[in-house]
């Protein structure tokens, strides 16, 4: 426990003792005020005292006084300010911690400050949203990024959007907005197209998107994995995913459907296999099994909407039915003619999964632009 100050420390203060020394005071004080049980004559001594040291000449001896008084409310503003100001060394301990600065002294600091100042900022806990929006109005990508990083922080939609224009091009700015605990849905669904493929499913399996994007994204992602490519994802990566998926609420019969749609019979069985925690051989045997009474006992465990079940029926059927003609952009056109059957087939399928279906179709036909126009009778 430091001693309690006294009329001698003042003494020895202005008879300007070295360096070292009155580092060692300015702790010494530091440690007075911010402890318990001091007179109010002994508060104003120790103020008057801090006051002298923040002006300092000496580097050491103002850093000294800024670490140990960066917990301190007993801080007075004006000396808080004062050592905010200075130099790297000396504010940096106060910008990080001390509950003195105000939200608008931190605005002032990152308007004006160095680069390490307004990362320091950045980081400080349960960061207000103004401060957070001066950051990525006035600051440069490593605070930006530092702030997208620190959870704790408030920041607006606005904010957000803010940054998703101004640090476009940034893959750290971007990749730490990703890992945040939470985002705006609207937020994730722009971020979404800004990122990776790796980024975007680390947002579908952390944040809220759209049925549509969470399609998209997981069709994206699997896309080397479907049957007709030699180069897939393994099994063992497919039931990590999907148990991602599922952990997170993500693994949605609507997703299911538009994957199998798609073509992603593997996604469709892992998925499944995954709901009710059997292997997914055993899965695949009961989604084709030919009478339809194995994936019915399947759908009904997996507690899979009812309406949606002659839909997916007919989708399994017409997947089981349709395969890869072997030229150029098959892929394609094995989409084209799933969707269709199943757009003919299927009189139950939801308005918006039949409009989001009618979207793929017309991407697929467009990118398959060498082949006529699929039947609704087969392959």
């Amino acid at each position: 426990m430091a001693a309690p100050l006294t009329l001698e420390d003042v003494a020895r203060l202005l008879a300007r003792p070295s360096p070292d020394l009155r580092a060692e005071l300015a702790e010494s004080v530091a440690a007075n005020l911010s402890g318990p049980g001091l007179a109010p004559g002994e508060v104003a001594l120790a103020r008057e005292i801090v006051r002298i040291l923040a002006n300092d000449v000496e580097t050491t001896v103002r850093a000294a006084l800024s670490r140990a008084l960066r917990h301190s409310p007993d801080l007075p503003h004006e000396v808080a300010l004062r050592l905010a100001s200075d130099i790297d060394a000396v504010a940096l301990p106060l910008l990080a911690d001390s509950v003195v600065l105000t939200d608008d002294d931190l605005v002032e600091m990152v308007r004006r400050g160095t680069q390490r100042k307004q990362v320091t900022i950045a980081g400080r806990p349960n960061l207000a949203e103004t401060v957070s929006d001066a950051l990525i109005v006035h600051a440069g990508e490593p605070a930006v990024a530092a702030l997208m990083g620190n959870n704790s922080a408030g920041i607006k939609e606005e904010s957000y959007d803010r940054a998703m224009t101004r640090f476009a091009g940034s893959e750290r700015v971007k990749e730490a907005m990703v890992l945040r605990h939470s985002l705006p849905a609207t937020v994730s669904e722009r971020l979404v197209t800004l990122v990776s493929l790796e980024l975007q499913e680390r947002l579908l399996k952390s944040h809220a998107l759209s049925p549509g994007l969470a399609s998209d994204i997981v069709l994206r992602s699997r896309e080397h994995a479907i049957i007709h490519l030699s180069a897939g994802s393994s099994e063992q990566d497919l039931r990590q995913l999907v148990a991602q998926l599922n952990h997170g609420g993500r693994l949605t019969p609507t997703l299911l459907f538009r994957a199998l749609c798609m073509g992603d019979i593997a996604f469709f069985e892992a998925a499944m296999a995954e709901k009710v925690n059997i292997p997914v051989a055993n899965a695949q045997i009961l989604i084709h099994e030919p009478s339809g009474r194995g994936f019915a006992a399947l759908y009904r465990k997996a507690e899979m909407p009812p309406a949606m079940f002659d839909a997916l029926r007919s989708a399994i059927q017409v997947v089981d039915e349709t395969g890869f003609d072997g030229g150029e952009r098959d892929l394609e056109r094995f989409r084209a003619r799933v969707i269709t059957r199943v757009l003919t087939l299927a009189e139950a399928i939801d308005g918006d999964v039949a409009d989001y279906l009618i979207d793929k179709l017309g991407s697929v036909l467009a990118g398959a632009h060498e082949a006529p126009l699929p039947s609704s009778t087969g392959a």
